[in-house]
């Protein structure tokens, strides 16, 4: 009975679309595939609306379908179309994108695979739109009119879309030549003959560890890397023979095998692998590449901190002293007992773990630069993590050229099969109480003259900074005496080998002389540009001399010379004249502040993307304040300095206003600068520490949960003008349930979660800023570490009050919607 389900519930899904090929009947034309052709007669419609009445039965994850455009090709068959899993909540959620699926010579097909998406990262609902304009750019709106993506040809000779049987989505012109194709913009999955060159990669869904991982080609090689900042490697092969692939050094290409339905696909677990049609359902064959690695040799084999060992187990390091496994289970990694602070940098230790490695270390040989020391002493090696706060594990090597490799991110370790000791793998740790415990595998005797070593390596850089800040200090002074003569202000001495400079002839033709603006602000406007490689860059070109220049140079200063994964990357910048301009990474998502809160219908960021953005916002600011040589407070953390991207991985933005602060001091005096709304009460004092941003980031994290924006003057009733009254009230009331956003059904499913999230902001915007928490403690109480503080003050100070009346305001007050202002980057 159950194997005639499964053939007969296939020939369904066979039958259905077969038999709706009439409501979509498409032209046989040019390349006699089923095409729709613009500004046609036929009454072919340009214009799709998701209204789902495909149903797929034969998958344990049943589903619904809008065909569009089919291939014409019996088999494979390739179907572009909305798909929409049917989620256990009841809720519709529907990708825009390419089905494979595989007719057999009986009739019946197998389940259909996504090997395409238009926007997997943001799903849209049933009555989204598809569009092909006169403009020629085909545009997917979501039901509530939300610009969700687009292929970005507007203006370009578009005649028609069309399907190949190669499974291409093609925008083509009159003379039938590709304007627009999707193999150019792979996804996670590569098919038979589509091409991969240097500039594009694979990139794979978010995992539950919330990291992504990718596949290109670089430098002549195929790699797979780890998205951390900077990557991390685990795969680099020149490309040996394969039957699955080819590749010469430039473009790796999917083969196919002409008697079956195959597919290759970089999963969320960083494997790559191709997938075969098999019966009714498709099979996981072998691993494209570097089987011998093993399972211990991915970044995420164990999670973080874990060590995996040769028989597939995860254990945690020195578990008892210093590591924990995460929910009690080492499989998903491991947390450290007590976080690394700079502010305690006497405190730092090195444990050595014996017969231990890093997965894949060798092949990190293709990591940054900066995350290799260049010494031939494992001693030094260790000093060079022990000054370095951002470091959090060194790898030391006795037989390779590059033997020091210093971690910003500790992920899998794995067990030195081989019994040798050519390489050691040492833990920082923070060690509070070395009087009742030592690091039980680094005895006494043998830390002694590593302890000399690092005294003297402490001493040798503090001379060193401090001779370099000198030079810093004459250089700058010399090029701003230039600028003021006009001359051309060259920072590349100040910060070598870190940022690229850019000319600004370069810049207009990077950005076709600044024509495709992203958004505009105070101090100027945001550009899109295009990098000779292909990769999209955002350019923000300021206007203006005086405040602006200090900006410009507050920022290259600040954000030049740091990196975390969740603070925005600059790339670049141009100083000629009265030229200033920024050059950083293209950020698709945009700002923070279009997402929280629609004038129309429903918010479509689910609890569990909200719940990553701040997680992001609380890591990026913790580095700032806790991690970085100074103390740096942003000063103006809002809405629209977040920015997201195409994953919806949330990084801080706008450091032009931001200060330095040595670290042995807790605050500083300065004049009022930030963003009405989210100036903490302190200010009116002008004597302010990091807790600004503390209390700025409960007013972020309140306006994500509540779905809405702080100051909200289309509110009917004035008394709801202000977020954090309305806080105040509901929390008195003990209604805080009402604050939950109303316009998102998954947030309203989870808002027992969200309510509790609320004390967190409620402690932020404690008005005593000696009461609110430090965001590492904040990180702590959103990894479920610590609890949140329970006695705490719901009469906060009105934001208005902080802001109002003083004259020494730094930054304009613009009427122009913060995502004008910002815009994606």
């Amino acid at each position: 009975m159950i194997a005639e389900q499964r053939v007969y519930l296939p020939i369904l899904l066979f039958i259905c679309l077969h038999s709706f090929s009439s409501r979509f009947a498409f032209s046989q034309l040019f390349w006699n595939y089923n095409v729709s052709v613009l500004n046609s007669t036929t009454g072919l419609s340009n214009s799709w609306i998701n209204l789902p009445y495909v149903r797929v039965y034969n998958t344990s994850e049943p589903s619904e379908m809008t065909p569009i455009i089919r291939s014409r090709k019996d088999s494979p068959q390739f179907l572009f179309a909305f798909y929409c899993p049917l989620l256990t909540n009841g809720t519709t959620e529907c990708l825009l994108g390419i089905l494979l699926y595989h007719n057999r010579f009986n009739g019946v097909s197998s389940v259909p695979q996504l090997v395409w998406s238009a926007n997997r990262n943001h799903p849209v609902k049933v009555n989204a739109t598809l569009q092909l304009g006169q403009n020629g750019n085909l545009v997917l709106t979501d039901s509530d009119g939300t610009l969700v993506w687009s292929t970005n040809t507007t203006g370009k000779s578009v005649s028609g879309l069309n399907m190949t049987e190669m499974g291409n989505l093609v925008l083509f012109d009159k003379r039938k030549q590709a304007i627009w194709q999707s193999f150019d913009h792979p996804t996670d999955c590569l098919l038979p003959g589509q091409k991969l060159v240097s500039g594009r990669k694979l990139i794979a869904s978010i995992s539950g560890s919330n990291q992504s991982f990718s596949f290109t080609v670089l430098n002549g090689r195929l790699v797979s890397s780890i998205d951390t900042n900077p990557p991390q490697y685990y795969i680099a092969s020149s490309g040996d023979y394969s039957p699955l692939y080819d590749f010469d050094g430039r473009t790796f290409t999917a083969l196919q095998d002409p008697d079956t339905s195959q597919f290759i696909k970089l999963g969320p677990d960083g494997h790559l692998r191709l997938y075969q049609s098999d019966a009714f359902d498709w099979k996981q064959l072998d691993e494209v590449m570097n089987s011998y690695l093993g399972n211990c040799g991915y970044p995420m084999a164990c999670g973080r901190y874990s060590i995996c060992t040769n028989d597939g187990q995860c254990n945690c390091p020195v578990e008892g002293n210093f590591f924990r496994p995460i929910n009690r289970n080492p499989d998903l990694g491991c947390s450290q007992l007590t976080s690394i602070s700079c502010n305690s940098s006497h405190y730092h230790s090195l444990i050595e773990l014996s017969d231990t490695t890093y997965f894949a270390f060798e092949i990190n040989f293709y990591a940054s630069s900066n995350m290799w020391f260049e010494g031939t002493k494992m001693e030094n090696c260790k000093a060079a993590c022990l000054s370095n706060c951002s470091c959090k594990a060194a790898v030391w090597s006795k037989t390779l050229r590059k033997n020091c490799l210093l971690l910003n991110e500790v992920l899998s370790l794995k067990d030195n099969w081989s019994g040798s000791d050519k390489t050691k793998v040492f833990l920082k740790v923070q060690n509070f109480a070395k009087s009742q415990y030592q690091p039980p595998i680094v005895s006494q005797r043998k830390q002694s003259r590593p302890l000399k070593v690092i005294v003297a390596s402490a001493l040798a850089a503090l001379v060193g900074i401090i001779l370099s800040i000198s030079a810093w200090f004459v250089l700058f002074k010399k090029r701003t005496l230039s600028v003021k003569a006009g001359d051309f202000l060259d920072l590349a001495p100040i910060l070598p080998g870190i940022l690229t400079r850019f000319s600004y002839n370069e810049l207009k033709i990077i950005t076709q002389d600044f024509s495709r603006k992203l958004g505009e602000g105070g101090f100027g406007s945001v550009y899109e540009g295009t990098l000779s490689n292909g990769n999209k860059i955002a350019v923000k070109r300021l206007n203006g001399l005086g405040q602006v220049k200090d900006s410009f140079l507050t920022e290259v200063k600040i954000v030049g010379s740091i990196h975390h994964v969740n603070l925005v990357k600059l790339i670049g910048f141009c100083a000629e004249k009265d030229h200033w301009v920024l050059i950083y990474e293209y950020m698709v998502n945009g700002s923070l502040d279009r997402w929280i809160s629609h004038e129309k219908q429903e918010n479509g960021l689910t609890w569990l993307t909200r719940q990553r953005i701040i997680s992001d916002i609380a890591k990026g600011l913790a580095y700032l304040h806790d991690e970085c040589n100074h103390k740096i407070i942003h000063l103006d953390i809002k809405p629209h300095n977040i920015l997201l991207d195409q994953n919806f991985n949330a990084k801080i933005s706008d450091f032009g206003l931001s200060k330095l602060i040595e670290k042995d001091k807790s605050k500083v005096v300065t004049r009022m600068r930030g963003t009405p709304g989210y100036l903490a009460p302190e200010w009116l004092r002008s004597v302010i520490t990091e807790k600004v941003d503390v209390y700025a980031f409960g007013i972020v994290l309140l306006e994500v949960l509540c779905g809405r924006k702080n100051l909200d003057w289309s509110q009917a009733d004035k008394d709801n003008v202000h977020l954090l009254s309305v806080f105040k009230r509901k929390a008195e009331q003990d209604q805080l349930i009402d604050m939950v956003d109303k316009n998102n059904e998954d947030m309203q499913i989870h808002r027992e979660a969200v309510m509790k999230m609320m004390s967190l902001a409620a402690w932020c915007v404690q008005g005593d800023f000696n009461k609110r928490p430090s965001m590492s403690l904040v990180v702590k109480v959103l990894e479920g570490l610590v609890s949140v503080e329970t006695n705490l003050d719901f009469n906060f100070t009105n934001l208005t009050e902080a802001g109002a009346g003083n004259q020494q305001m730094e930054v304009p007050i613009s009427s122009i919607l913060p995502s004008v202002l910002s815009g994606p980057r």
